[in-house]
């Protein structure tokens, strides 16, 4: 075969396995309510590996933000004590057209029925938060599979919803951890602006911390019952899309392909390798 021929013939097998090996990420992705689709997941990179930005992480570590140009954000909310208040957050989220992200325990599932179904007729997305909010360094693997497996099953049957994403309680983990949560092909989620609603904090400090934190790519994170998020919220949403951001559910937020975490925590895509061209021509 002339070198030529040769060449065009293994450039075009890398790249049919490459899309191979993508086709096979994608078939076994569980489904996702509506277009909440979860991404490929991390890849494993070699030493060798070329990057133009930052590198992976020395340890593992869950997705605290995603490395994009466009104004985009995602807004969740942590569902671990009372329910009082998250009817008025849906009313202010619909009024705003928004979409976001509750990560749900099973024990609040199991005693807030009505409202869990109530956030997922509303369109917004349900993630993992436990089944009942240890510190999941202090469990055994098994423990941690028998944790997430309840919360999937608490979630699935009270609102039919496929959750595929998860926060770690307390936002503890260690590399352990995260490499039994990742086993169970759940994607483990943190955050890079903390809203401290939970703490004895005004409406305005919350609002004012909040949208000075947030850039491009970040996930917020809010608590379903604190005191001042219900008064807060409107403004926050009203300023954040006034500035052009676009707020959506995580998983929107997330990259679908291939990629990697960098030390910071923020979600690298890793594009196609790109083949160099023939010199010859």
């Amino acid at each position: 075969m002339p070198r030529e021929e040769t060449t065009v013939f293994w450039a075009g097998l890398l790249a049919g396995l490459f899309v191979l090996v993508l086709a096979i990420r994608v078939a076994a992705t569980p489904s996702l309510a509506a277009d909440m689709v979860a991404p490929a997941g991390p890849v494993e990179l070699p030493p060798r590996f070329a990057l133009g930005g930052p590198a992976p992480a020395k340890k593992k570590l869950p997705i605290y933000s995603v490395a994009t140009d466009r104004k985009r954000v995602a807004i969740s909310f942590d569902a671990t004590w009372g329910a009082d208040k998250t009817p008025r957050l849906l009313e202010i989220l619909r009024a705003h057209n928004v979409k976001t992200t509750f990560f749900l325990v099973s024990m609040w599932i199991r005693k807030y029925p009505d409202e869990t179904r109530m956030i997922a007729r509303e369109g917004h997305e349900i993630g993992l938060h436990s089944a009942t909010h240890p510190d999941f360094r202090t469990l055994s693997d098994e423990e941690i599979r028998r944790e997430l497996r309840d919360n999937l099953q608490a979630v699935r049957e009270t609102t039919g919803f496929e959750a595929r994403l998860f926060r770690p309680p307390y936002g503890a983990y260690d590399d352990r951890v995260i490499r039994v949560i990742e086993d169970e092909g759940i994607i483990p989620i943190q955050w890079d602006v903390d809203s401290l609603d939970w703490m004895k904090v005004t409406p305005q400090q919350v609002v004012d911390r909040v949208t000075r934190l947030v850039r491009p790519g970040s996930i917020a994170l809010f608590h379903n019952n604190a005191e001042a998020t219900p008064a807060a919220l409107p403004e926050i949403l009203r300023r954040l899309q006034g500035q052009g951001y676009e707020i959506v559910p995580v998983s929107q937020l997330l990259h679908k392909g291939p990629y990697y975490v960098d030390h910071t925590g923020r979600q690298v895509p890793i594009a196609p390798p790109r083949l160099a061209p023939d010199s010859r021509r």
